[in-house]
Parts: structure tokens; C-alpha cells; sequence
């Protein structure tokens, strides 16, 4: 008996390692060589790709693919269908495989809406907002509030996830807000 849950329409290939508490639902995919952590949950319908790693507590929600180059780190929430790439110039008659793809890495806490895009080769900031919808296609700050196409700073999050306002401390949760100062 393991310590985690993988429903039986799921696959996961050899040499894959899931944390403790973490549960993988329906239709999903975890390939070869992914570094899943404790606690998570993988809705309907995820890929996880080869040699990705996950860190602890991450949520990802139906319809998400992870491909390779992508690095999640802890408490990071995956909205519903958003998407990931890993290459800028993609070709069908023309594939670059792993020398093409670009890192994109994901920081503690950050979120991505649903239907988000992440272009490849950026970094989400710690504790940053994604809005639903929105196309990333540079880095971003810690604590940022992104949205639109192409994704801009629109303004700041708590860790809590409440919208606040520039050096203030949060109403909702009563943190201090340094890192926006």
C-alpha cells in the first residue's frame, strides 16, 4: 500500500517519485523520471512530463499539461486549463527536443489562473497572482498582481491572496507588506 492515491485510470511510468498525501485523479499522466512532492492534488486530465519536479502542497487543477522545463515549487496553485510552453519556436518537421526548451519556474505560493498562459524562459514570482486569462511573457515580481495580453502589473497580493495596496499591511490577514514596499 502506498502512501498516496492514484486513480486506477491514471497512469504513472517507472522511476517516478510521488510524496506522502499527495492524490492524482482521473486520466492523468505522470511520466518518466517527474519529482511529484507531499500533499498535492492533480485534477482530471494532467500531464506531468518527463523529468519535471513538483514541490509539496501544489494543486493543479483538470485540463493541465507540465511539460518538461517546468519547475513548480511549493504551495503553487495550476488553474483550470491554463498552459504551459517550453518552446519559443516550435516546428513540427523541425523538433529541437531538450536543447530547446526553456526553464520556466514557478515560485512558493505563486498562482495561475484559469486559462493562463505561461510563455517559456520566465520565472513567477513568490506569492504572485496570475489572472485568469492572462499571457505571460516576461518575468514577474514577488507579490505581483498580473493580468491581460500580454500580462502587466496591475497590482499587488498578500500571501493571503488579498488584493492590497503598496506598502500596507494586509486588512485581511494582518501581514506586512515589506516586500512591495
Amino acid at each position: 500500500m502506498s502512501d498516496y492515491f492514484v486513480h486506477e485510470s491514471s497512469y504513472v511510468d517507472e522511476r517516478v517519485t510521488i510524496g506522502k498525501g499527495t492524490k492524482i485523479w482521473h486520466f492523468c499522466h505522470i511520466q518518466s523520471g517527474a519529482s511529484i512532492g507531499e500533499n498535492c492534488s492533480f485534477g482530471q486530465n494532467v500531464n506531468v512530463s518527463s523529468d519535471v519536479k513538483i514541490g509539496n502542497g501544489v494543486k493543479v487543477q483538470n485540463n493541465v499539461s507540465i511539460y518538461e522545463g517546468v519547475e513548480i515549487e511549493d504551495d503553487v496553485f495550476c488553474g483550470p486549463s491554463m498552459v504551459f510552453t517550453n518552446d519559443l519556436t516550435p516546428r513540427a518537421r523541425y523538433p529541437k527536443g531538450r536543447a530547446g526548451y526553456k526553464k520556466t519556474v514557478l515560485k512558493e505560493g505563486a498562482t495561475v489562473g484559469a486559462n493562463a498562459t505561461i510563455v517559456c524562459g520566465h520565472t513567477i514570482g513568490r506569492w504572485s497572482m496570475i489572472a485568469a486569462g492572462a499571457v505571460v511573457t516576461s518575468d514577474v515580481p514577488d507579490y505581483a498582481l498580473m493580468a491581460g495580453i500580454p500580462a502587466r502589473q496591475i497590482g499587488w497580493v498578500c500571501e493571503c491572496g488579498e488584493v492590497i495596496k503598496k506598502g500596507v499591511r494586509c486588512e485581511k490577514c494582518g501581514r506586512e507588506n515589506h516586500y512591495a514596499v
